[in-house]
């Protein structure tokens, strides 16, 4: 997948677009990009998803506190797995967002992106204050020489999902549901930093992960099964969001305790995949009982994969 953040140096054969932020690239998402995809290949057109960064209401809502599921660099992962040609990374602006409907059209889809067809929802609006829906987008193709093709409300109503659903399942610590929704596991992206080493008194050291996208959900505190690749091997483990209060923890914190890996990981770049939820965080009586608590989450951990890989 070649991407591009500068719409100067675009494809110049014809292509088939979709259209979208793509929060979370969920199972309706890929409904619409595999449809893209084989659209491209049936027609000879190079498949190109149009996507915003920042998001669309981080821009034009000064208040909004929207939290993503993906981070942009997240997202560009996943859609990179799936196969498409094109990513095109449009940084939204407020001068972008007055841009008016047929201006879009005509400057960005035509002769940016030289789009043959379109693939689009039926709900779709775009243009200054959103006043286009998907009949314009039909009017305009008429006139500028691509064809619209809708995605019906029966299509998208099929998956049942949204973006909402899944931050929703996730705010409330429902991974499996959130998982789900999503055809792939939510997962977590930071560089390992340096913690206060109580992991490793404790018996069970840790990686302290950092996201440092403000924007980024964090799902519910609490104990997490989770997994990573690192040096291209797959490692379990066990992760605990939240603020440590058995030690007296100030701030929150994202803390990863790796089975069966003991390599020096500082600084290195991680990607966590949570896999299911064990139990909200608590204040203990004492470290002894944290420390059994640990080890009975590790035990209910170990079950959970080996069932899952026996699978």
């Amino acid at each position: 997948m070649k991407t591009k953040r500068n719409l100067n140096t675009l494809p110049n054969k014809q292509t088939v677009v979709t259209i979208g932020t793509f929060d979370g690239v969920h199972i309706g998402h890929q409904k619409i990009i595999k449809r893209l995809i084989n659209t491209g290949k049936a027609e000879g057109l190079q498949s190109v998803i149009l996507t915003f960064f920042p998001h669309p209401r981080m821009v034009l809502q000064k208040d909004s506190n929207i939290k993503l599921i993906n981070t942009i660099d997240e997202r560009h992962d996943i859609l990179k797995d799936l196969g498409v040609e094109f990513l095109i990374i449009k940084k939204f602006t407020h001068e972008f967002s007055r841009l008016s409907a047929e201006d879009f059209v005509k400057e960005i889809l035509v002769e940016k992106l030289n789009a043959k067809k379109v693939i689009i929802g039926y709900d779709h609006r775009f243009g200054r204050n959103r006043n286009a829906d998907i009949n314009d987008l039909k009017a305009y193709g008429d006139t500028y020489g691509f064809d619209v093709e809708e995605i019906s409300v029966q299509d998208i109503n099929d998956v049942a999902v949204s973006s909402t659903k899944i931050r929703t399942a996730l705010i409330d610590g429902d991974v499996q549901k959130a998982n789900a929704y999503l055809g792939h596991p939510f997962m977590l992206t930071g560089k390992v930093t340096k913690g206060r080493g109580l992991g490793k008194k404790l018996g069970f050291p840790t990686a302290n992960i950092e996201v440092k996208e403000a924007y980024k959900l964090i799902p519910k505190q609490g104990s997490y099964i989770v997994q990573s690749t690192i040096n291209n091997k797959k490692v379990y483990g066990m992760m605990n969001i939240g603020f440590n209060p058995t030690v007296n923890g100030e701030t929150q914190t994202i803390e990863v305790h790796f089975f069966d890996y003991d390599e020096d990981i500082y600084e290195a770049n991680l990607k966590i995949e949570l896999l299911e939820r064990i139990r909200d965080e608590e204040k203990f009586e004492s470290v002894e009982a944290l420390k059994i608590q640990l080890a009975n989450d590790k035990d209910t951990a170990l079950a959970f994969i080996s069932n899952q890989n026996a699978k």
